[in-house]
């Protein structure tokens, strides 16, 4: 996942706002249940959910949108060939059917995987879902006009590079096939044992033909899930939903549904947000948010009152603050300058200016600190908490710059937590006691993106973040250490432009891998061979706090998206 606002090539989160909006869920502080000032904790069918959200629930069509994306709003209207498994914490990363019998069953090299749809399916009005419609809904996804969601299957599909969707080609995909109306065949371009991960993308969405309405399917996209769409203003903004009647739980163990419908309300200001989920009046009581995260002046006065700390939650999704080299740009073409500023950074101070140590953890490693992603702890230059400025300076003399250097860091001006000016500036302060002048260059949000994104323009020295679309090494590694994914004329995220052979070919032989634990191992390991060669300093991952109303129950996170899983919410 993600980073979508940044580019439609390459995603990591659901853009940086979005992954961290995405990113935070509310739990007990203790466990995973939901607390309340008393009363029946048992969640039960019936009521209304209201969500209180700063983004707009836009492209409400599943061409464009990520499974992950709002909150998990999107998966209880449309579901997908595979899908999460909804429950809290590590558990929650493991892949599942949804509409599907299995996760997929690949031929011996994973480059064909078949799919059989579960019996009884039906849309909001009564017809059947047919592997017909998922490969529709695959194919108007290529449509330039509703582009924005997952970019893997134009790679990843046969003969798919320039394919432009239905709309222009009436032929549609050779490279997915449907012998019968429930089996879906897929033809990839080269192994992929991680496919099960990306047909949880909503790109795998049912869409039936005959209602399609091109770039107006999102104002009432067809139900496939336990929810329909009965009002759709401003783009998201106000978005109503009500139930499926002809949703079958029996068919769709994941979702619970409790809610009779779900009220998104968006376009708010993040402080009234919290003070509303805080006060917990009339219908906020039996509110959540699912894009506005707790603020450290925010978090110490909850942390303060019993009955809110009861209803704060902590989320941890995939996702990694690091400073990245260009090592084209001198001095960072010498890599013992790049160990000298991986050891002369103090991650205390960078915790602290990213909110404190309740919501971010110092890390060392690029892959975040999950058995899912296959992390392997490692310390390649061990800084300490504070930075290791004798060390920096030995390694400086050793590159020729025995009186220190100047160099300049490139920043976001946005006040996010992840590339900020505060974080910049903890930065500065840790260096210069190495001898390193920091010059601070900050960008306005989209000239940053724009900017550090682009081979052309890239500095030498700045911040960046990455989150992954679903929980492995793979969508985290690849893109930003995987030198065939180099663009030298669009969105560039291989910040390095390393193009190691060995990693390349590892990469494609992880890959390859259908046993996932197997494969996750092997991205650890990569991820610390890769670390070697200084091409980032992991700095933070990020940690989410947030509220839910007192009347909220059977709240569930898990660590696949850092999000409270709607689908599983009941109201008091």
């Amino acid at each position: 996942m993600r980073q979508p606002s940044l580019t439609k090539r390459r995603v990591a989160a659901v853009s940086v706002s979005l992954v961290l909006a995405a990113g935070a869920a509310a739990c007990g502080p203790e466990d995973n249940d939901a607390k309340s000032s008393g009363g029946d904790s048992t969640p039960h069918k019936g009521g209304t959910l209201t969500v209180l959200n700063s983004d707009p629930q836009s492209d409400f069509d599943p061409a464009r949108l990520y499974t992950s994306g709002g909150g998990n709003v999107p998966s209880l209207v449309f579901r997908t060939l595979t899908t999460r498994n909804r429950e809290s914490g590590a558990e929650g990363t493991k892949v599942v059917p949804d509409l599907a019998t299995d996760t997929g069953r690949p031929n011996k090299d994973a480059t064909v995987w078949t799919y059989t749809l579960k019996k009884g399916l039906k849309y909001e009005d009564g017809t059947a879902i047919t592997s017909a419609d998922i490969k529709y809904g695959i194919e108007r996804s290529f449509a330039p006009e509703l582009s924005g969601g997952a970019p893997y299957l134009r790679d990843w599909l046969v003969g798919a590079s320039d394919y432009q969707g239905p709309y222009k080609d009436k032929k549609g995909l050779p490279a997915i096939e449907t012998p019968d109306a429930r089996t879906i065949v897929f033809h990839l371009n080269k192994p992929e044992g991680e496919f099960p991960y990306l047909a949880t993308q909503t790109q795998f969405a049912p869409v039936p033909k005959a209602k399609d309405t091109g770039t107006k399917y999102e104002e009432h996209p067809v139900s496939s899930g336990p929810y329909k769409v009965v009002k759709n203003e401003n783009d998201g903004e106000t978005l109503l939903l009500e139930r499926n009647t002809y949703w079958s739980a029996a068919t769709d163990p994941e979702r619970k549904a409790y809610p009779d419908r779900i009220d998104v309300k968006s376009g708010l200001d993040s402080s009234v947000i919290n003070q509303r989920l805080s006060a917990s009046q009339g219908a906020d009581a039996a509110a959540v948010t699912t894009d506005t995260n707790l603020g450290p002046a925010e978090l110490a006065k909850v942390t303060g009152d019993k009955e809110l700390a009861a209803r704060v939650g902590t989320g941890h999704f995939g996702y990694t603050n690091y400073i990245a080299f260009n090592p084209k740009v001198k001095p960072f073409d010498n890599a013992k300058v790049r160990q000298a500023i991986s050891y002369a950074v103090d991650r205390s101070s960078v915790v602290n200016a990213a909110g404190g140590s309740a919501l971010a953890e110092a890390a060392t490693t690029f892959l975040p600190d999950q058995k899912s992603f296959g992390y392997e702890p490692y310390d390649l230059f061990p800084a300490g908490a504070t930075g290791n400025a004798a060390k920096a300076k030995e390694l400086l003399k050793e590159a020729g710059y025995p009186n220190g250097l100047t160099v300049t860091l490139t920043h976001d001006n946005a006040q996010n937590f992840k590339t900020s000016p505060e974080i910049a500036t903890a930065i500065q302060d840790a260096l210069k006691k190495a001898g390193i002048t920091v010059k601070l260059q900050g960008l306005e949000d989209n000239n940053y993106s724009d900017t550090i994104h682009d081979v052309k323009k890239e500095p030498g020295f700045f911040l960046s973040a990455w989150g992954a679309d679903w929980p492995s090494g793979g969508p985290f590694l690849a893109p930003i250490f995987d030198g065939r994914q180099i663009v030298k004329d669009g969105a560039n995220f291989n910040s390095g432009l390393l193009n190691d052979k060995s990693v390349n070919a590892e990469i494609d032989a992880i890959n390859k891998l259908t046993d996932l634990d197997a494969a996750a191992k092997r991205w650890g390991a990569l991820d610390k061979k890769i670390g070697e060669q200084a091409l980032t300093v992991p700095l933070f991952h990020p940690v989410y706090k947030r509220l839910v109303g007192k009347d909220i129950r059977n709240v569930v996170i898990s660590d696949w998206t850092g999000v409270l899983d709607i689908s599983q919410v009941a109201v008091k």
